[in-house]
């Protein structure tokens, strides 16, 4: 029964995805034109080069504040239950607020911090 059932659920997955991929490209509205397959950035036109290297640093600093981001959204359903978790649910987030200090000390100490 469970291999069976996996099978039907990967088919019907398949099946749903490309069939709202399908009806969606039949009903959708379609135009093609210049001013649609212009390039559009804050609705003026670029002037010099538009292919521009960034600094790395600002994607790790994007990064490190997307992990720790998503890491507080895991910790507000761990502060709504908090009473009626008990004393080791307590010492589990403390030991993974450390691991995220440990991990802020580490990007500080790298220098990803500093905004150049």
């Amino acid at each position: 029964m469970g291999s069976e059932a996996i099978i039907v659920f990967f088919i019907a997955g398949v099946v749903l995805v490309a069939g709202a991929n399908f009806l969606s490209n039949l009903i959708s509205p379609k135009s093609d034109s210049d001013q649609k397959r212009a390039p559009y950035e804050s609705g003026m036109v670029t002037i010099g080069p538009t292919w521009v290297q960034f600094k790395v640093g600002y994607y790790l600093f994007a990064i490190l504040f997307l992990i720790f981001d998503v890491e507080i959204a895991f910790l507000v359903p761990w502060a709504v239950v908090f009473e009626g978790i008990g004393a080791v649910a307590f010492l589990e987030v403390l030991i993974f607020l450390f691991i995220l200090g440990i991990g802020l000390a580490y990007a500080w100490k790298k220098g990803a911090l500093q905004w150049e």
